[in-house]
């Protein structure tokens, strides 16, 4: 078998997330439909993404990785993109197709996971184009409000505030780039990095920060929630349209896919 790096690039609009769920139609599902059209059911094996993505968040820059008969990657390898984009539907496509080292894990092999939140403050909302993909805000935002409210949120913490627990499952991240900028189309996109993400974290810490930006909140009021060790019910989750994934980081050398995946799953442990 051959291990094949894939990013994909989706508009989650119309997906119940990544994940394959029975009677429900994720980004899994559509590519492992397409998989098993090209090469045969069941014949591609083991589909493990980088971070998966809740129902309605965007990706520019997903990964995952699965393993094909090694004469089957050989005869498709030059054309598997090309084929692919004939068989996905029109809001999912795999922009590259690569083999990797049998231990490059999409999921545990990571380094950082990046998002991209997009929200527009004009009194007429978001213009059609952007509708899918950028949240209308109704009152105006103050660029240095959202970046002294992301500052404090930089660095380890346990974000249990802005987390849905899971069992046995810790809340401790470490946030290595959150910051906001206004481009020049008006939209405020915030940028927020870390090793991983809790579900819903990116979202609800989007939410406090909006509140602090709008005048609501003090801009000291979201790091201040970080001495909960509980779910805040002040958090208001931020929609999932604004969302994307834009990018996941991996080792530059290639020998480090395996000592990352071994150190990320210590950690998680």
């Amino acid at each position: 078998m051959t291990r094949v790096r894939l990013d994909v690039a989706y508009d989650g609009t119309d997906f119940s997330g990544w994940a394959a769920q029975p009677e429900r139609r994720t980004v899994a599902g559509v590519l492992c439909a397409a998989l098993d059209r090209l090469l045969g059911p069941g014949a591609a094996t083991g589909l493990t993404v980088a971070g998966r993505t809740d129902a309605g968040v965007h990706a520019t820059g997903q990964v995952c990785h699965v393993d094909l008969p090694d004469d089957a990657w050989e005869r498709l390898a030059p054309t598997l993109v090309r084929r692919l984009a004939a068989l996905l539907p029109a809001d999912a496509r795999v922009t590259t197709a690569a083999a990797v080292p049998a231990d490059f894990d999409a999921r545990f092999s990571a380094t950082f996971r990046r998002y991209e939140y997009r929200v527009t403050d004009v009194p007429y909302g978001a213009l059609p184009l952007a509708r899918h993909d950028t949240l209308a805000w109704p009152r105006p935002l103050d660029l240095a409000a959202l970046n002294a409210a992301a500052e404090g949120l930089l660095g380890e913490h346990d974000f249990a505030a802005y987390c849905k627990r899971k069992e046995n499952a810790t809340t401790i991240r470490a946030i290595s780039r959150l910051d906001w900028r206004r481009d020049p189309d008006g939209i405020l996109v915030a940028t927020v990095q870390a090793d991983a993400f809790c579900q819903a974290m990116v979202r609800s810490l989007v939410g406090a920060m909006l509140a602090a930006g709008d005048g609501r909140r003090p801009v000291d009021w979201p790091a201040a929630l970080l001495t909960r060790r509980e779910r805040s019910s002040e958090v208001t989750v931020a929609p999932a349209h604004g969302l994307t994934l834009v990018a996941v980081g991996y080792p530059a050398d290639p020998v480090e896919y395996a000592r990352r995946a071994e150190l990320t799953r210590r950690l998680r442990g």
